[in-house]
Parts: C-alpha cells; sequence; structure tokens
C-alpha cells in the first residue's frame, strides 16, 4: 500500500517486511486454561509470615523517599528479592504470568500500600507511563464517565468504567494490578495466552493466522506522542530474533473508521479478528481468576492477553472496586523489531512502552483522578 498523502505513513516501512515464525511456537508459553486451572502451585504464590516481615522493613527503609523513585536499590528485600528475580526469568521466558497473594492492604494506607507496591514491582521492571496525565501508579476504577470510542475519543479509557474490556496487550512489556477492593459482582479477569491464538489459528486457517502478521491501522484515542497524529500501522503477530510478540487490541482498529482518510477495514482483517477473538475466548484457552484483596497478578504482555468482564459496583463508595496498576519494562527484557516503534515510541530494553504526549510530567498519584 502507498503512503497517504496526509501522513506519509507506507506500511511497507512499519514492518510488513517482518517475517513469520515457521510454525507453531509451543513450549511452556502455549498454554491452555483448562491445563492451568489445575496447576495453581505452579503460578499462584501466597506470601510467608517472613515475606512480609521483608516487604514493612523495605517499606520503613523508605518511607522518606519520593515513590516514584523507590528502586529495587532502596527497597532491600534480601531473600523475597531472589525469589522475584526467579519469578521474573519464569515471567519473560516460560508460562507469562504470575499472581501473588496474601498482601495485608487493610494493614497500611493508600500510601504506605502504594509504596510497597512500587517497591515489589520495581523486581519486575522500570515504571512506564500509563496515560497522557503521567501516571507511574494507576487507578483502575469505574469513574462513572461514559465510553465511546467513536464520538469521545480519548476522554475515556475503558479501565475507567465498568463495562467488559474484551482480550488485549497493553502498551508495555510487563503489566501488574493490585487488588485493593473487589466489586459487588462480576469484574473477574481473564488471561489468555497468544502463543497458543497463534499456534491453533496455524493450525485452522493459514490465510487468516498470515493476515495478523500484516500492518492494520490503529487508533491513538487521542492520546498521540509528539511528533505523531492519530492513527498509525502495526500488525498483531510479530516474530523478531526467534520470538512471537503479540501486540492485539481488536477496538482500537474498529475505531478507525472514525478518519475519512483511511480506507475500511478489510473484510480478510475482520475475519482474522473473529477467529483471534473465538480463540481467546474459547473456555479451554483461557484461565479466568477472581481477585481478592491483597492479590497481585503480573503478565507478560507480548504472550499474554488479558480481558475483564463487566461489573456491579457497591453503592458506598469506601467499598467501590478498585486495583492499583503498575507497567513495567524489565531490564532483561526481549529485543523487540523496528515495528514496535509507532506503539513503544522506542525499542531500548528497559526504557521502552508507555503514553507520553507534550506536556506529560510524571506522577503518583494516590486517588484515582
Amino acid at each position: 500500500m502507498s503512503a497517504l498523502p496526509e501522513t506519509g505513513y507506507s506500511f511497507a516501512s512499519n514492518g510488513a517486511t517482518d517475517a513469520r515464525a515457521p510454525g507453531p511456537i509451543g513450549g511452556p508459553g502455549a498454554w491452555r486454561g483448562v491445563d492451568m486451572a489445575g496447576r495453581q502451585d505452579e503460578w499462584l504464590h501466597g506470601f510467608s509470615a517472613a515475606e512480609l516481615t521483608e516487604l514493612e522493613n523495605a517499606l520503613q527503609g523508605c518511607r522518606n523517599t519520593d515513590i516514584m523513585d523507590i528502586r529495587r536499590e532502596n527497597f532491600v528485600l534480601p531473600a523475597l528479592g531472589q525469589t522475584f528475580d526467579t519469578m521474573r526469568r519464569e515471567l519473560l521466558e516460560g508460562r507469562g504470568f504470575l499472581v501473588l497473594r496474601g498482601l495485608p492492604t487493610d494493614k497500611y494506607s493508600i500510601e504506605e500500600t502504594a509504596r510497597i507496591y512500587f517497591g515489589l514491582g520495581s523486581y519486575f521492571g522500570n515504571p512506564r507511563s500509563q496515560n497522557a496525565k503521567g501516571h507511574l501508579l494507576g487507578h483502575v476504577c469505574d469513574l462513572g464517565a461514559r465510553y465511546d470510542a467513536f464520538k469521545r475519543p480519548g476522554s475515556t479509557r475503558v479501565y475507567q468504567t465498568h463495562i467488559r474490556q474484551p482480550f488485549h496487550t497493553d502498551s508495555v512489556d510487563v503489566v501488574s494490578l493490585l487488588c485493593l477492593q473487589k466489586s459487588k459482582s462480576g469484574g473477574e479477569s481473564s488471561i489468555c495466552s497468544s502463543y497458543t491464538v497463534h499456534d491453533q489459528m496455524w493450525a485452522r486457517d493459514r490465510d487468516l493466522w498470515a493476515e495478523l502478521y500484516k500492518p492494520m491501522w490503529r487508533d491513538r484515542r487521542g492520546e498521540i506522542p509528539p511528533g505523531k497524529i492519530g492513527y498509525y500501522p502495526m500488525a498483531a503477530f510479530h516474530y523478531f530474533d526467534g520470538r512471537l510478540s503479540t501486540n492485539y487490541g481488536r477496538d482500537y482498529v474498529d475505531s478507525t473508521t472514525r478518519f475519512e482518510e483511511l480506507p475500511p477495514i478489510p473484510e480478510k482483517l475482520t475475519a482474522a479478528m473473529d477467529l483471534f477473538d473465538r480463540l481467546a475466548n474459547d473456555r479451554d484457552n483461557r484461565l479466568d481468576m477472581h481477585f481478592e484483596p491483597g492479590d497481585v497478578q503480573i503478565l507478560h504482555n507480548h504472550q499474554i492477553l488479558h480481558a475483564r468482564a463487566d461489573f456491579e459496583d457497591w453503592p458506598e463508595v469506601e467499598r467501590k472496586r478498585h486495583l492499583l496498576r503498575l507497567w513495567l519494562s524489565p531490564e532483561d527484557g526481549r529485543p523487540l523489531p523496528p515495528s514496535f516503534l509507532e506503539r513503544y515510541l522506542g525499542t531500548e530494553i528497559g526504557n521502552r512502552g508507555g503514553i507520553v504526549e507534550p506536556g506529560t510530567r510524571l506522577c503518583c498519584p494516590l486517588e484515582p483522578e
């Protein structure tokens, strides 16, 4: 496809020549939910009393440090830090997800909880901005705003509502959630291996599988980095340096129809995304989990898709569903191809991903905003 006159973009210059995987990826990252549900001991880690004491001691040692400046060097975990290092390697090279259980959030203030969470997160990567406001510490809760990607792009993100979030990946290497309060009903988290979806697509329909290796137009939803415009081309599947990295968000593709200068979404791409979505949502492929207060979920975006069911919240403000979120870039992350530049704004390991606009200032708000 030639460059659009208004944008200068050309598919050929943004990843259309990326190699395809030679076949199924397989390996420990290509799991199915029906199997993983019976192997909780592999991915669910309950904090021991000794580990909670280490976290408490690390909190006391960084009380005079700005939250944004907390790193593993000043959030010292003598034994637990080594455990986290082992977990991080499994996260990046193995199954791609883990859950930590039992952080006593009811014991701490929101500031203390944020300090512990930020320090814990530093063992999994460097913090990245999650929105145009520069939030390094995110708040996932229903702010009561109306979501409309077509008429009001960028005014509200789906995580600020109670509606269902379909399977997708975020704009960073690793995403983590810490549950403070759960909803009255609903809101379950679902995850799925994108390796599994990729491999099953390869087996079922090779043409539709190949379609997701081609760049597709995506909407920035009003969060536009310096020097960029409101949309960009990028594929879903990327095979580079012997690894498959998946970057997917169908709603960001569908809403490009609001740009009159862009061509319609090809029927073949729609069929490919339909198959991708069916496989991700298959009950045998996905793994559903209910968050409890004190649970920490950590996902490797390049190989894990995540979704959330819609939910009914409590009427009392103090009981409303509330999760903290971190976006992280590990120092030992995988190499990424140039085709990630439009989404990640860089491919430097440990210093990539996130959302930045002109005037963005990094911050760690302690309340939703």
